[in-house]
């Protein structure tokens, strides 16, 4: 049993962790989540004994072996596989004593000890691991000084997995992976024998691989069984029943000061006031639900253009004369094209992503893009190289030269860069803060086609999920690079795999490729049928015909989700007058009830128009 007992952390001033309170039994599997900020690697740096807390204190058998991935980055001469290899401590102080071991008893209890833990088998298994977080056999015998620091990060990944402690703690280990690497760190989690707390943003690795989720809020924690799923739909509920009571507790609250203000002054009625004023000073406020800034992401729409935007054809593209990384590129991009770029890191997703933002030219053949287009391309490295010492405000402001306060104000608006938040330094802020301020720069020209470069990896899980939504209103075509697979799957509808020098559809669904990628299928020999000019031609026009279509289910969706709110808010108001909002509030409860009916046809309908224009949908993509 890991026992986390009433730990209490300060850090410069302001308290991180407030008695905060776990039991996680022996073979657990643990999601540690929470919002950015909120003291999760902090929990962990006193878990792993690196940060001492002010009050409390962790319990856990004497002899356990916690596992923990250090921050500095391994470096050296040494190969990764001679690294990990040498991380299982028992093993490679075992075989180098036997190797200079001149006495036969003491060498019999050696090879008995090296034989119990597997050791013989050790180095099949230390090349596995390395395989799966994408090291191939000559990777595994480079120096890691070859290597950056995200496949550095990798090797040390890899030897924390080879040494199997008995507690393995993982903060976001997906960080420096692709959605290939993610997928088999996955699947080996899954079958991890030991102990297992992880620090993840990943909904599906949420999903699958743990079974308990503790959640770190105001400095507290709070356990729900099963995986990230069950957790939101447990956190609803409890977020109902929290604005139930607040909504009753304010009513009364409200009856209580009117009763005092009208009776305090009475001789007859001064004793039930005091005792009343008595009653409302002892009420403890529930907190409102706050409105957190950080889930704002609102693309601006684009003026339409005919496709396509960009067509490829037979380019050829890279960085160094004549050596092309990728070639014969044949690629059509239409303005309502959602696209995922499929392909292990260093396959050139990223040179691809290039030669579409015209950052890169081809060296071969030929592309083709609108004139009036506009690209706005996510990297990594933009959120990095934000100045520190300015505020968004004046990022913004330079961004779009010549344009209104009140435009520039507006754009930051959008991203949640309202009001004092617009003037903070960026030093100051938060990675996921830095990366919506990033998101906010590359949208300001209203881009036709969004590139975006794993744009989550700063982000937590509801941050991620509000993008998605974005996303999915964003009338613009996108193209998305992303280890974050529920992302993939619920924004992209196109699949393009990156892999042997070329970019080709893939035919297949996202869970095609995710068994793929685990082995648990095969490629077929016609799985990549070569497509003719006319066969792309009448790809293109389908996709033309059913664009209308698809505005049209937009608009029956949008219609419907906003007659649903308009039906919650008139129960709410039925069961609540007190709480009701004012349009609402006048209304007698036979005009409730007539609203009530008259909104539910109208939102029967709006489902109706939805659901006949997917079917025709469905018809004209079959």
């Amino acid at each position: 049993m890991l026992t986390i007992n009433a730990i209490t952390v300060r850090l410069g001033g302001r308290t991180i962790l407030d008695r905060a309170t776990a039991a996680i039994p022996p073979g657990a599997r643990v999601g540690l989540i929470g919002r950015n900020g909120a003291g999760k690697s902090t929990l962990m740096k006193v878990m792993i004994g690196e940060l001492e807390a002010d009050e409390g204190e962790i319990e856990m058998p004497r002899d356990t072996r916690l596992g923990y991935i250090a921050q500095e980055a391994p470096a050296g001469t040494a190969t990764p596989f001679d690294t990990v290899l040498a991380a299982d401590i028992e093993r490679a102080s075992l075989m180098e004593e036997a190797e200079h071991c001149e006495d036969p008893h003491r060498l019999g209890d050696l090879h008995d000890r090296l034989l119990a833990i597997d050791a013989y088998s050790a180095p099949a298994r230390a090349a596995r691991i390395l395989i799966g977080l994408g090291f191939d056999e000559d990777m595994q015998g480079q120096p890691l000084d070859s290597f950056s620091g995200g496949w550095k990060m990798r090797v040390a990944l890899a030897a924390l997995l080879f040494s199997e402690p008995d507690v393995l703690l993982l903060d976001e280990p997906s960080n420096h992976l692709d959605l290939e690497a993610t997928l088999w760190l996955e699947n080996f989690l899954k079958a991890y024998p030991g102990t297992l707390v992880v620090i993840s943003h990943e909904r599906d690795l949420l999903n699958n691989v743990v079974d308990t989720i503790v959640h770190l809020q105001g400095g507290q924690l709070t356990i729900y069984p099963g995986g990230y799923d069950s957790f939101e739909t447990q956190r609803a509920e409890r977020a109902a029943q929290l604005e139930a009571a607040k909504a009753s507790q304010d009513s009364q609250r409200a009856r209580l000061q009117e009763y005092v203000a009208k009776n305090s002054a009475r001789a007859s009625t001064a004793k039930q006031a005091q005792s009343r004023a008595k009653m409302l000073a002892k009420m403890q406020p529930i907190a409102a639900l706050v409105d957190d800034p950080s889930l704002s992401f609102d693309f601006p729409d684009p003026t339409e253009l005919r496709p396509p935007l960009i067509t490829l054809d037979l380019a050829a593209v890279g960085y160094v004369p004549d050596k092309p990384i990728l070639q014969r590129l044949n690629l059509r991009i239409d303005p309502d094209d959602r696209i995922a770029l499929l392909g292990r890191n260093g396959n050139g997703k990223t040179t691809l992503a290039r030669l579409l933002a015209a950052q890169l030219t081809p060296m071969e053949g030929e592309m083709n893009a609108s004139g009036k287009m506009q690209v706005g391309y996510f990297t990594q490295y933009q959120v990095e190289e934000l100045a520190g010492d300015d505020t968004p405000l004046e990022h913004m402001t330079r961004a779009m030269k010549g344009k209104t306060p009140g435009a520039v104000r507006a754009q930051l608006g959008r991203f949640g860069f309202s009001g004092e938040r617009a003037t903070q330094r960026v030093a100051k802020m938060s990675g996921g803060e830095r990366a919506r301020l990033a998101l906010a720069l590359v949208t300001r020209d209203a881009p036709h086609l969004l590139i975006l470069d794993e744009p989550t990896n700063h982000l937590d899980v509801d941050a991620r999920e509000a993008l998605v939504q974005a996303l999915n209103g964003y009338n613009g075509a996108v193209i998305l690079v992303s280890h974050d697979r529920h992302m993939v799957e619920l924004t992209a509808d196109r699949l393009v795999l990156v892999d042997d020098g070329r970019a080709t559809d893939y035919p297949g669904s996202m869970g095609d490729y995710i068994d793929f990628v685990l082995g648990r299928n095969q490629p077929k020999a016609d799985a990549k049928p070569k497509q003719s000019k006319k066969d792309r031609k009448a790809a293109a026009k389908a996709r033309d015909d059913a664009r209308d279509l698809k505005q049209k289910a937009k608009a029956a969706e949008a219609e419907s989700a906003r007659l649903h709110a308009d039906c919650k808010a008139i129960d709410h108001a039925m069961f609540d007058p007190a709480a009701a909002p004012p349009e609402l509030a006048t209304l007698t409860m036979g005009e409730l009830a007539q609203r009530r009916a008259q909104v539910a046809d109208a939102l029967a309908a709006a489902e109706a128009r939805w659901l006949e224009v997917s079917e025709q949908l469905e018809q004209v993509a079959a």
